[in-house]
């Protein structure tokens, strides 16, 4: 075996964990001018009493703001950008200037902020005073070439009045209201290269294109070898952010319960529409995103994996997590064993022989929360077995039919039958005497 090293990605270092796509390694996310609100919003000494009215009067004007702002990035006007940020700040305004140097890096098909709603902040209104406006800015995008629609986060702002027009005075304010992933995105921290390669779009530190230009041809190797196993249309259109910095589209790089896992990868969904909401339809997009501890020793399996999640996620979201992740699992093992040389053998032995014995049910989340590797070996070798049994054509369109059909368990045991002929537990019963 010339490849030992690699082979074992998918044997022991390899710990898959979650729901959402993780790949985990056992190491230990408008109208009026800015000043026609100004004579009504002073009218009264605190946010609290002011009326409908003037609260409208002052959603409008902060909106213009914000548009003059998603203008500015469009068109690459810093100045314009930087014109509502407060003056007397300076590392506020170094960082807005480097946002704005990190969104000139994409290419944007449209880009809108504008205010969500107000959230009142007693540290703000103890800072700036009783008329300070501290609100979620809802920031929806649409990236050129990546996103088939606009997708849509939340930002933390406050304004203050000076002159009849609203300045920027905070903009990591009530970041505890705000939705745990989708508002750290990888233009907000330090300054970051974009490199390009086909469909694939790789962000790392700015500095590390080398790095980067490392990821972006294991990535297109990556995104190959799921078309040719997922057998359903993916124009293969995808971003890999790979950076230092731990907080991109993340809170936590664990998970897991007992001894746990340190995540390596992976896939963040993202949804147009309110961040908070529990999501009951397929995502527009997603991103793949590294855990810095791993970026640098990146390898394609590992890629290959996630990759699978952003070509199905789009379909819905209600497949079973045996097959969400079985299939992930899946065409991680094809890929490798694409090339005569490589060989996941000894991850068949594992399975068949310390994982599959304990298997009583098609595995749901508890189980892969309690065992992820025994989880995601028996998800695997379902997998196996149906395409072996229906080929990967018939396990494609399996997997379509319970995202977009699987509304209760009646729906579930129908789809499952219909496909495979069998039961949940006639499934299991086969799939534990499945050889490979």
């Amino acid at each position: 075996m010339k490849h030992p090293r690699r082979l074992f990605a998918g044997v022991a270092a390899l710990i898959l964990a979650g729901t959402s796509g993780l790949v985990a390694v056992r190491l230990g996310q408008g109208g009026s001018t800015a000043g026609s609100s100004a004579v009504a919003v002073k009218a009264t000494a605190t946010p609290g009493q002011l009326t409908d009215g003037q609260k409208a009067a002052r959603k409008t004007a902060v909106d213009a703001a914000l548009a003059k702002r998603s203008a500015a990035v469009l068109n690459g006007d810093l100045k314009g950008f930087l014109a509502s940020v407060d003056p007397k700040q300076p590392q506020l305004l170094s960082r807005q200037r480097m946002l704005f140097t990190n969104l000139r890096k994409f290419e944007f098909t449209s880009l809108k902020y504008f205010v969500a709603d107000e959230r009142p902040s007693p540290v703000l209104t103890s800072k700036y005073g009783a008329t300070v406006f501290s609100t979620r800015v809802m920031m929806r995008y649409q990236l050129t070439g990546l996103d088939v629609d606009p997708v849509q986060t939340d930002l933390g702002y406050a304004f203050v009045q000076r002159g009849g027009s609203w300045v920027l005075v905070e903009d990591s304010a009530i970041e505890e209201s705000l939705s745990p992933d989708g508002h750290r995105q990888p233009w907000d921290f330090q300054e970051i290269a974009v490199i390009r390669r086909g469909k694939v779009v790789v962000v790392v530190d700015n500095g590390e294109q080398a790095l980067g230009q490392k990821i972006a041809k294991v990535s297109k190797g990556a995104v190959d070898g799921v078309r040719r196993h997922w057998k359903r249309p993916w124009n293969g259109a995808v971003m890999v952010v790979a950076m230092s910095e731990p907080r991109v589209m993340a809170t936590l790089w664990t998970a897991g319960t007992g001894q746990g896992w340190t995540i390596a990868a992976k896939a963040v969904s993202l949804y147009d529409g309110e961040p908070w909401t529990q999501k009951s339809v397929p995502p527009v997009s997603s991103r793949i995103v590294v855990n810095p501890a791993v970026r640098t020793k990146l390898e394609q399996d590992l890629l290959v994996h996630e990759m699978t999640h952003a070509a199905t996620l789009q379909l819905g979201v209600r497949t079973p997590i045996w097959l969400v992740e079985g299939i992930a699992e899946y065409v991680r093992c094809a890929t490798i064993e694409d090339d005569p040389q490589w060989t996941v053998d000894p991850y068949r032995k594992t399975v068949r022989s310390k994982y599959l014995p304990s298997m009583k049910v098609l595995p749901r989340s508890a189980e892969f929360d309690v065992a992820g590797d025994r989880s995601y070996g028996q998800s695997w070798w379902i997998t196996e077995y149906l395409v072996d049994e229906l080929g990967e054509k018939g396990v494609t369109a399996l997997y379509t039919d319970l995202a977009r059909q699987n509304t209760s368990q009646a729906a579930y045991t129908r789809i499952l039958k219909q496909h495979t002929g069998k039961t949940p537990a006639q499934l299991v019963a086969a799939v534990k005497k499945f050889k490979g």
